[in-house]
């Protein structure tokens, strides 16, 4: 099991000091999220809250995904940092290929991508990118990140894009980890041609069904024994039996975090005690697990 600290949505000053911390507790990574705008009005629910709201996320500071990255492995060692989640298809693939290899390249192979849809479809009108299509959009913008990133002259004749032979360079020593985020039926089928999936949390009751159903896809495909990762997020109150019963299940990676992220009001926490429950939590379960 990979422990990972998922503080987000905090002043962005803390960033750099909470990822040195985690690294010396002995965290194996941290992840970063993603937004673009933030819309004065929408219509649109958010999956992942109680009641739909988006209000949380107003007056949030996100930092550019790509440079809040670079940043973070910049200022360590050996912490893997995981994207949770970009919104890829609002986001021209070639020029992700190039960022996403490029930062592998300098960082060690230590960046994984995490991706998703974005729920909102203001994040796709202020990109100039039709709503319509966006699940095959996404597809086409997978295969061309994979298939620059591998190296090589790569050509792509989809739906949504068309590529002659080109090749960039610098490209990872390895292949970039994908890892899809979603918990709809379409989504754990993404998940199951890639490299990993990511779920945002919600208990074990509710991950068991869906760790079920991914195992059929990656099954259906023939996958079922080819390297893979879960990550699933959690709060800060997990013992030791019940990261066990979270690797029984599949679980490769558990995201940690000790507040509510999805509070409506600004972080006020001092840094010092964001590091004191990280390193609470390394002690108490990392160092014995």
């Amino acid at each position: 099991m990979r422990f990972h600290f998922g503080e987000s949505m905090t002043p962005i000053e803390n960033y750099i000091p909470l990822a040195r911390a985690a690294e010396a507790a002995g965290y194996a990574g941290m992840t970063v999220p993603d937004s673009l705008i933030y819309p004065q009005s929408s219509g649109t629910k958010y999956s992942y809250t109680d009641d739909g709201g988006r209000e949380f996320l107003e007056n949030k500071p996100f930092l550019e995904s790509f440079i809040h990255v670079t940043a973070m492995l910049g200022a360590t060692e050996r912490l893997e940092v995981t994207t949770n989640v970009v919104k890829l298809p609002v986001r021209p693939p070639l020029y992700v290929a190039k960022i996403v290899a490029s930062i592998e390249a300098l960082y060690d192979n230590r960046f994984n991508f995490g991706v998703g849809l974005s729920v909102w479809p203001e994040d796709y009108q202020v990109m100039g990118v039709p709503w319509e299509g966006r699940g095959k959009r996404f597809d086409e913008c997978i295969d061309i990140v994979r298939g620059l990133t591998n190296g090589g002259y790569f050509e792509y004749h989809g739906e949504f894009f068309d590529l002659p032979p080109v090749k960039i360079n610098p490209v990872p020593s390895k292949p970039v980890p994908i890892l899809i985020g979603g918990h709809s039926d379409a989504a754990l089928k993404r998940a199951a041609r890639n490299d990993g999936w990511m779920y945002a949390g919600g208990g074990l009751e509710l991950l068991l069904p869906m760790l079920e159903k991914l195992a059929a896809y990656r099954a259906e495909r023939g996958r079922a024994d080819a390297p893979y990762r879960i990550f699933a997020s959690a709060f800060g109150d997990l013992d030791v039996d019940a990261v066990r019963r979270h690797e029984d299940a599949g679980v490769t990676d558990i995201v940690v975090a000790f507040r509510n992220l999805y509070a409506v009001e600004e972080d006020s926490q001092p840094l010092e005690d964001k590091i004191a429950d990280l390193s609470r939590f390394a002690d108490a379960v990392i160092a014995r697990y």
